[in-house]
């Protein structure tokens, strides 16, 4: 499935990217994916399952990185195949963007990579959509950039812009709003990461921590201010997941957060 098939099948509706931080194993994928694709279908928001294939940005050495990167891949295009709906997954590395390309509709850049002019590049020349997410030290105006390099690159590429909050002292990030608008003014429509952006990354402990309980809060705001679309890591026991157990939505909690927010979208249409 195309990226642009998501786009527009609700007139004013958002839409979610959502799933587990990293694909741990073939079931629980699809038993998250088969689950959010239930939700979503309910309140009719277009629907984007995201998995990493590979951890690279991890705090100490021994942190999960992934089961392999063709078995995780192979998940990934199995999600979408077999609920009909668009993948999405991060690279951080230009050789990335040809292995991952054939497997999923959307490559990610992450925040800290969202200057690496090469691999927005190679994400780009492989004519899936790419989501750049903001870095933690970029106003929301800097973005245009950014954009500038995937449409110089592939004039053809759908550019996603996400935001997952600012910099705030060495352990903590807060969330400007006005880098939403100020994004969509690039031409691109903006996501609001919702669990990334309470992160409390490099814990004493060696593991990031977080504040899950603000992530309706992130996300009401986010759509009260005209966000385009919602990313939510959701896991069914965030406790055992392998990676960002500490910030991720419980799964069961995900259904009565969405349908407050397609209440709050409406209210504002």
């Amino acid at each position: 499935m195309h990226i642009n098939k998501i786009k527009h099948t609700n007139a004013g509706q958002f839409f979610l990217m959502a799933g587990p931080c990293a694909i741990e194993g073939r079931d629980i994928a699809l038993r998250i994916a088969e689950r959010i694709v239930t939700i979503t279908d309910k309140f009719q928001i277009p629907y984007i399952f995201k998995g990493s294939y590979r951890k690279a940005n991890r705090t100490k050495l021994n942190s999960f990185t992934g089961i392999g990167d063709i078995p995780a891949l192979e998940i990934l295009r199995e999600v979408g195949e077999t609920f009909d709906i668009p993948t999405v997954t991060d690279i951080h590395e230009s050789e990335e963007a040809e292995l991952a390309a054939p497997y999923v509709d959307v490559l990610q850049i992450p925040a800290f990579l969202c200057r690496q002019t090469e691999l927005i590049e190679a994400a780009a020349r492989t004519g899936r959509a790419v989501n750049i997410k903001k870095g933690q030290f970029l106003s929301g105006e800097s973005m245009a950039f950014a954009v500038e390099k995937v449409k110089a690159t592939n004039p053809e590429s759908t550019v996603i812009l996400t935001d997952r909050g600012n910099s705030f002292g060495y352990g903590d990030l807060v969330v400007d709003y006005r880098n939403i608008p100020a994004m969509q003014a690039h031409g691109a429509p903006v996501v609001m990461d919702c669990t990334h952006s309470l992160q409390q990354p490099n814990q004493s402990s060696g593991v990031t921590g977080g504040k899950p309980a603000l992530i309706a809060t992130i996300a009401k705001a986010a759509i009260a201010v005209g966000a385009d679309g919602l990313f939510i890591e959701t896991h069914p026991v965030p406790a055992e997941a392998k990676s960002d157990g500490a910030n991720m939505l419980p799964l069961d909690q995900l259904e009565g957060l969405l349908e407050k927010l397609v209440r709050i979208r409406e209210s504002i249409r």
